[in-house]
């Protein structure tokens, strides 16, 4: 991997890149290697934040980084509130859709004392839905951010579109 990114910074000028994404846009999506959104969405350098975890779901570690990331992104802009996008991806085949399993959630339990269930897979597109709502209910993410959903086929290649972007300020009505 450092032969990879010596050749990488062969030329390297983007070192005065700004922090805040050219697409004002970040990516919740799965650790699946097969997932990746650069590749996925031909993304470049700079395009999106991207947030990842176990099945691509909006969990409470989600909300609290999306909160901080919003107050920052107002400080940064200096507008009263932070108004960004945020796409969450999920995939089929995923691995967490063995968190499902109550036994297998109980043996990692058991194990690692890891409650896996917040990051359970069961119907990628209900999943989604449902995250969605996750986010519109959290109190504290400012409703001019937009949401939007897609499901990524990984037999395919093909991302389609589950719900198309809407403020949450919308969403809360």
């Amino acid at each position: 991997m450092l032969d990879r990114n010596a050749r990488f910074s062969v030329g390297f000028d983007s070192g005065d890149m700004p922090a805040f994404p050219k697409l004002g846009t970040m990516i919740l999506t799965c650790i699946d290697a097969r997932v990746d959104p650069a590749h996925v969405l031909g993304l470049e350098l700079g395009d999106c934040v991207v947030f990842r975890n176990n099945g691509g779901r909006v969990t409470q570690n989600f909300v609290d980084e999306v909160t901080a990331l919003a107050i920052m992104v107002a400080k940064m802009s200096g507008a009263m509130e932070a108004a960004f996008d945020i796409v969450l991806m999920q995939h089929t085949k995923c691995g967490a859709q063995s968190f499902a399993d109550p036994q297998f959630q109980a043996l990692i339990k058991q194990r690692t004392g890891v409650d896996v269930t917040p990051n359970a897979i069961t119907d990628q597109r209900s999943d989604l839905l449902s995250d969605i709502q996750t986010l519109r209910d959290a109190p504290n993410i400012p409703g001019g951010i937009r949401v939007a959903a897609m499901l990524y086929d990984v037999e395919t290649g093909i991302a389609q579109e589950v719900a198309p972007p809407t403020p949450l300020a919308d969403l809360r009505h």
